[in-house]
């Protein structure tokens, strides 16, 4: 939906490129990836959006290029979120099996972000009725930060769609 949403925004004028891989099991060969891709980009701007784990990579990169970040229900705190889940786990979106690694847990820990260096770069949507993590632990990471706290909904944004041009006015401001 945000990928439909900001190539209907691209013009050849100011053309926007929209890179949303498919991460992997390995948090840091997921970032080693993504790294090389904005590295190798031509871009003169950077906005980093993800939800969930990928929230928690939006703050490594936001912090790492100095740029904007939008944090769906993110987990703030991935190691410790995740550390119970060790083994074969389904993914959330796609019901595919997948090997979640002890190892993959000190990888999450080199790419905690402890304090967000400036809360004006970030936007952060947080769920009351989030089934996974807590709206409030999402909510005191982000000071300052602009934020939209929902009442209801769910881990997935159900309501997404009347929230995304919110998202898009983050973008384009």
């Amino acid at each position: 939906m945000t990928g439909e949403a900001i190539k209907a925004l691209s013009t050849l004028e100011h053309p926007i490129e929209w890179y949303c891989p498919q991460l992997l099991a390995s948090p840091k060969a997921s970032m080693d990836m993504v790294v090389k891709h904005i590295d190798e980009s031509t871009h003169d701007r950077l906005i980093v959006v993800g939800s969930s784990l990928g929230g928690y990579y939006t703050n490594y990169l936001a912090e790492k290029y100095g740029c904007k970040a939008i944090a769906l229900n993110p987990a703030v705190r991935a190691p410790k979120e995740l550390a119970s889940h060790v083994g074969m786990l389904t993914s959330y979106d796609t019901d595919e099996p997948y090997d979640f690694r002890p190892e993959y847990i000190e990888e999450l820990k080199a790419l905690q972000v402890e304090v967000i260096s400036n809360p004006t770069r970030y936007f952060l949507m947080a769920a009351k009725g989030d089934e996974l993590l807590d709206w409030q632990e999402m909510v005191d990471f982000y000071p300052g930060a602009h934020q939209l706290v929902l009442e209801g909904s769910d881990h997935g944004i159900a309501d997404y769609s009347e929230h995304l041009p919110k998202v898009l006015k983050f973008i384009d401001q």
